[in-house]
């Protein structure tokens, strides 16, 4: 067996190599490639099971330590306020034209805001909403935005 043990650790390689592709993490990859290490071992002489198989474990676990190091100090960003934001997260801060104006006892009305077009109060101490205004978006609280001249 030990003869042909490079052939079994190239085909698991492969095997963890392709399966990559099909779920997320980046993980499978390293274990592939510690497999076809384990199989360049075997090729190259070493006979013992044991070994080639520390050297598959070894290279794997190195591998996807230093990964997560490279893509946690050069790929994520630290800290929610530099978090990229995107949908109703980046409203806040932004500029909307007044689409509807205010109505009713809560001073209700609609302003667009890049392209959609949102409920929209007036925040403490401001006057109703006029349409063709523009508008800062102070928050979001649900499916409603409160803005301020």
């Amino acid at each position: 067996m030990t003869d042909f043990a490079w052939i079994a650790w190239a085909i698991f390689g492969v095997i963890l190599i392709v399966a990559e592709v099909f779920t997320p993490g980046f993980v499978l990859l390293w274990f592939g490639v510690g497999a076809l290490a384990a199989g360049l071992a075997a090729m190259l002489g070493l006979e013992s099971l044991t070994a080639q198989f520390m050297i598959f474990l070894l290279a794997s676990t190195s591998l996807t330590a230093a990964s997560r190091t490279i893509f946690a100090n050069y790929f994520v960003r630290g800290g929610e306020e530099s978090a990229l934001k995107t949908g109703a997260e980046n409203l806040p801060g932004q500029i909307g034209i007044v689409s509807q104006d205010s109505a009713g006892a809560l001073n209700e009305g609609a302003v667009k805001v890049f392209g959609s077009t949102w409920t929209a109060f007036p925040v403490k101490g401001e006057l109703p909403l006029k349409a063709g205004e523009q508008v800062l978006v102070e928050s979001i609280k649900g499916a409603k935005i409160y803005v301020r001249r």
